[in-house]
């Protein structure tokens, strides 16, 4: 994260004595990236979040895993509200789309989540429905529809549903960071003025988390599989922390989109950076106002990415006709040129002739510099006829 905080109770100075009002000592938690040679905070925990008693193998559930490359090349149309409903925010995730840099799911969870940290990268979540208390190490954050729910790597949290509705969830897991663009921070960590969104648009915890427990079960992410590790005491037992590493959330309707006269390209649109992949948000704006201008995307082929585009809101003109709809998910894979389905460049045109003004849409894409394998839950809510909408 590009600025400090302080939430709790934390003493003068960094690795000096903390003691409980028991006279004994707090123990202290650094989680740090990159080997103490990027951010980190500095936790104080009631008891040692290193004491565990117990640690088993779990399986990974079959809607979990499996994928194949997209083979034959095509692209490709899914809905995942057609998947089956069900299940915690981790051990629901239906499998999508993955490569070696990101995993992307969707879940649909009726059920509370069990403790959890992903210690192979950090994850970002994205909240299509469905509200929720995030609690973690860090203390709680509320978070719902339209929210991007940024954790780091290694940080122990669980999502707590707060509403009746099934909370949807689109969720990537990286291979490493999730961070704003450089190019959007000065050398210091600072949001600059051309930045679409800024420090005061993103929430963090704002208070610790102490919760009671004894051994205590964490499922556990690695590089190995699943694991589900028991803590002798509750590890959500934080009073106090400091530093630049927290979860934190961002809303999509925040995110100030870029206009010109003519129609720009996705990078404007880019709203974090991981390894090998971007997430960009499409959001509702003013159309290109160049008199002759063509305010939807043109035809293009990203030669080194893979493009995946959820659809979370609006009308999205440009693909008119070829069934997306709020809900879809399309594959745009390297190798294939796509845009606008026929007829849907004259359309808006005369949609502008007729004094439209400005676009509804609301999309999350990922563009990944590495080919996306298909998850086999995604080849069961294919649209199979997609790939042919432009021919038609």
């Amino acid at each position: 994260m590009p600025y400090y905080r302080v939430t709790g109770e934390v003493p003068r100075k960094r690795h000096i004595q903390f003691r409980r009002p028991d006279g004994g000592l707090y123990a202290e938690e650094l989680m740090g990236e990159e080997g103490f040679s990027s951010d980190s905070s500095l936790l104080y925990h009631v008891h040692l979040p290193t004491a565990i008693v117990k640690s088993e193998g779990v399986d990974l559930p079959a809607h979990a895993g499996g994928a194949s490359p997209n083979h034959p090349l095509m692209p490709r149309h899914f809905k995942p509200h057609d998947l089956t409903a069900g299940g915690d925010p981790v051990l629901g995730r239906h499998l999508l789309m993955a490569n070696d840099d990101v995993r992307m799911s969707y879940v649909a969870a009726d059920a509370d989540g069990d403790l959890y940290r992903d210690s192979v990268g950090d994850e970002c979540v994205y909240v299509e429905s469905g509200t929720a208390r995030l609690e973690s190490t860090y203390g709680a954050l509320e978070v719902g529809p339209g929210d991007y729910v940024v954790i780091p790597t290694g940080t122990i949290h669980r999502f707590v549903r707060t509403g009746e509705d099934l909370l949807r969830l689109m969720v990537f897991e990286a291979s490493g960071h999730i961070r704003p663009p450089k190019r959007y921070l000065s050398q210091y960590g600072q949001f600059l003025e051309h930045a679409p969104y800024s420090e005061r648009d993103l929430r963090a915890p704002s208070e610790p988390l102490v919760l009671e427990g004894e051994d205590v079960p964490v499922l556990v992410r690695h590089r190995g599989g699943l694991s589900r590790l028991t803590y002798r005491n509750h590890p959500l037992d934080v009073v106090g922390w400091d530093g630049c590493l927290y979860p934190f959330a961002f809303n999509i309707r925040d995110f100030e989109p870029v206009v010109k006269r003519t129609h720009a390209p996705p990078p404007v649109h880019q709203t974090f950076e991981g390894p090998n992949f971007v997430i960009c948000s499409f959001c509702p704006r003013p159309l290109d106002f160049h008199p002759e201008a063509i305010p939807i995307p043109y035809n293009h082929h990203n030669v080194d990415s893979d493009e995946m585009m959820f659809y979370v809101g609006g009308d999205y003109s440009a693909r008119k006709g070829s069934g997306i709809d709020v809900g879809s998910i399309s594959l745009h894979p390297s190798g294939f040129t796509h845009g606008p389905a026929p007829g849907a460049v004259e359309g808006v045109i005369e949609a502008v002739r007729k004094g439209h003004t400005e676009t509804t849409e609301m999309a999350v894409m990922v563009d990944t510099f590495r080919p996306l394998n298909i998850g086999h839950q995604a080849s069961s809510v294919e649209v199979g006829d997609y790939a042919w909408t432009w021919a038609r």
